[in-house]
């Protein structure tokens, strides 16, 4: 017997029900004819899926491999046959009906699934969050992200090896998290180089900005005595405790009792972008979801009207423009 889709599909539903008796019921199946076909499919694999008892059914290690193989591989079908669907019966070839976007950190995300479910209400959105570019782009060139939101320092770029298409969001300038009764709290802007005695924590990544911060800090004229990197949760809370200065973005917004203020010259700048493959569906509906990945990033930084205000006074050097293709393999 070769192995097909329905038998990881019954494979899933007893797991996903705990017992034989309930997928049975679950699937429209009798029992015994369930019973049966499990059987048919552990001898195929070579071996038991599910421990069973009175208690119920519990997967085997075996059984767990087969189940995280048809937890990718069903949605995926699935996925398909939807697209197929679409495409066979003459809907639009620049408007997908799934969107998976995966994403570092910021509230971009947020804002642009907000307008694409404006946009598109019947449209499927499911997001995935992660660190690493990396770990990102590796999902988008396996077919299981469609785009991928993230952060660069400056001019630098996501790696070419990544074989990604790579568009400007935004550019903004670093700044810092202070308690708003920080000395420097008071200023509009906060001079890097007054803040050699100070330790830092910003949040975690695989980039170059940890490197990038050093090399500001020397153009200060300073080494930063300490450097912490932690999730945001923990940057706001050594910040509150007075542990350290955090290192964010201007569309962040903090809690009670702290401030953001950006860093005078932009000595470090933060590059939002979006990728995705050039040969994949998620090419075609790239340009519409760059406007609203535009217009998001807009809605955000009408927030901070401090930011936009003192952006307005800053050479066209320190801050780039957005929605410019950077590039592609």
């Amino acid at each position: 017997m070769n192995l097909e889709l329905r038998h990881l599909k019954v494979v899933c539903a007893i797991a996903e029900t705990g017992s034989v008796t309930k997928a049975a019921s679950q699937l429209g199946l009798a029992q015994p004819a369930l019973t049966a076909q499990l059987q048919r499919i552990e001898r195929t694999l070579g071996g038991p899926l599910f421990d069973r008892d009175r208690r119920g059914a519990r997967p085997t290690a075996l059984g767990e491999l087969v189940l995280s193989r048809a937890r990718v591989l069903l949605p995926a079908m699935k996925g398909l046959q939807d697209e197929a669907a679409r495409l066979a019966a003459g809907g639009g070839h620049d408007t997908m009906s799934r969107y998976r976007i995966g994403a570092i950190g910021g509230p971009v995300v947020a804002h642009l699934v907000h307008r694409l479910s404006a946009a598109q209400p019947e449209a499927q959105i499911s997001t995935h969050a992660s660190y690493y570019i990396s770990e990102l782009s590796g999902m988008v060139l396996a077919g299981k992200l469609d785009y991928a939101q993230v952060g660069v320092c400056g001019d630098a770029l996501p790696s070419a090896e990544y074989g990604l298409v790579w568009q400007t969001i935004g550019v903004d300038a670093v700044c810092v998290l202070l308690k708003e009764d920080h000395p420097q709290a008071k200023n509009v802007e906060v001079d890097l180089a007054e803040m050699a005695d100070e330790a830092w924590v910003a949040g975690a990544g695989d980039g170059c900005f940890a490197d990038c911060f050093a090399a500001a800090c020397a153009r200060a004229g300073f080494a930063p005595r300490r450097v912490l990197e932690s999730d945001v949760r923990n940057c706001v809370d050594m910040v509150e405790l007075g542990l350290a200065i955090g290192l964010c973005q201007p569309t962040f917004r903090p809690p009670a009792g702290l401030v953001s203020r950006p860093l005078r010259g932009a000595p470090l700048r933060w590059r939002l972008v979006l990728g995705w493959h050039p040969d994949s569906p998620a090419a075609r509906s790239a340009p519409k979801l760059m406007d609203h990945a535009a217009e998001a990033y807009q809605d955000i930084l009408a927030r901070n009207e401090a930011y936009t205000e003192w952006m307005r006074t800053q050479e066209p050097q320190h801050l780039g423009g957005s929605n410019s293709q950077l590039a592609a393999a």
